[in-house]
């Protein structure tokens, strides 16, 4: 098992965040933002972390990531514990990013969910919870997340804070793999040999059926 590095919190950090589109000037957004506007302080809070439109700036980001969160935006709650996870634009403050991002677990954000269980797989700002760690990780993984899928599996076929399920470890790898994880075709082979062809048969099948109730939410989703 791996544990999740920098990078992979950067990229939790953006996932399921796209900037919206504003043709307003800045300081309109500013005045908006300062106003209240959720949608123009997620605009600012975007703008400046991912440098669209403005120079970088995750202090500038940071801020206005907070505005956000204290007015209960999910997404940036998860966004700004994950800034203080690591020190970007904020002084590093496990605490601080154990607070917001539990905060966002509560409402079942699937990324502060997987990025919370990260912290307990690495007992990184909370103690060592591999238990934990797999719950999180199984929520996140029943709402799409992809590398909560893959890490849960892998969990599943070392028998690591759940117990060891080969069927259960290739249903999830198997799920991941469908949705493009790059690493869960090589877990696959590499636990194969110690399956029937009838627990793969089973386990794929059951992932065909996850993907395919998962596409036709998606697809209800995007009318």
């Amino acid at each position: 098992m791996r544990p999740a590095s920098t990078i992979a919190f950067i990229l939790a950090l953006a996932t399921g965040a796209v900037a919206a589109q504003s043709n307003l000037p800045l300081n309109d957004l500013k005045i908006r933002a300062e106003a209240g506007d959720k949608t123009a302080t997620r605009q600012m809070a975007e703008a400046y972390y991912l440098g669209k439109g403005v120079e970088q700036d995750l202090k500038v980001a940071a801020y206005w990531y907070e505005k956000l969160a204290k007015q209960g935006d999910v997404r940036a709650q998860t966004s700004l514990g994950l800034l203080y996870a690591r020190g970007y634009g904020v002084e590093k403050n496990m605490p601080v990013a154990v607070k917001w991002l539990n905060l966002a677990a509560i409402q079942r954000d699937p990324g502060a969910q997987y990025s919370l269980s990260t912290l307990y797989f690495m007992g990184d700002g909370v103690p060592r919870n591999f238990a934990e760690s797999a719950r999180l990780r199984k929520e996140a993984a029943i709402r799409g997340h992809v590398q909560a899928q893959a890490d849960l599996g892998r969990m599943y076929s070392e028998g690591k804070g759940v117990e060891k399920d080969m069927r259960q470890a290739y249903y999830w790898l198997a799920v991941a793999a469908q949705q493009g994880d790059d690493s869960a075709p090589d877990d696959l082979k590499r636990i194969a040999p110690d399956m029937t062809s009838e627990q793969i048969k089973e386990a794929e099948t059951q992932a065909k059926e996850w993907m395919a109730k998962a596409k036709k939410t998606w697809n209800s989703n995007s009318k």
